[in-house]
């Protein structure tokens, strides 16, 4: 089912709002990490919203998503006080690892010749599941 205007522009409110978040929380915590907000996705009635993370270097994803659902309340309640005049409510939200860059990376080293073809091979890149 495709996202009515409303949703999308929550969904781009919230990100928008979010990448400042997180990236300020990064900045205090973890120095040298990159955090970006890659997709926001918002429910029919506004209630919830799963959250797409994108962090670089990838090693320190699991870490960082730990530590960033376990603030999840902090993190809401800091997006309601930002939203506040533009959300009646704020969405509960539901982080999770976009892993869209190490897939690409892979694709690309396989192209490169780096592991082998996966065109002649298509069983070595991993299979990826629709969320």
């Amino acid at each position: 089912m495709e996202e009515t205007n409303r949703q999308k522009k929550i969904a781009g409110v919230l990100q928008k709002d979010l990448v400042d978040v997180l990236q300020k929380a990064a900045q205090d915590g973890m120095k040298g990490v990159l955090i970006s907000v890659t997709k926001v996705r918002v429910t029919t009635d506004l209630s919830e919203a799963k959250v797409f993370i994108s962090v670089f270097p990838s090693e320190k994803r699991d870490e960082l998503l730990k530590g960033i659902i376990s603030n999840t309340v902090a993190i809401r309640h800091e997006m309601a006080r930002r939203t506040r005049h533009q959300l009646r409510r704020m969405p509960h939200l539901a982080f999770f690892g976009d892993d869209s860059l190490d897939y690409i990376e892979g694709i690309e080293s396989a192209l490169k010749g780096d592991k082998d073809n996966p065109i002649t091979n298509p069983d070595i890149l991993d299979k990826r599941q629709k969320r």
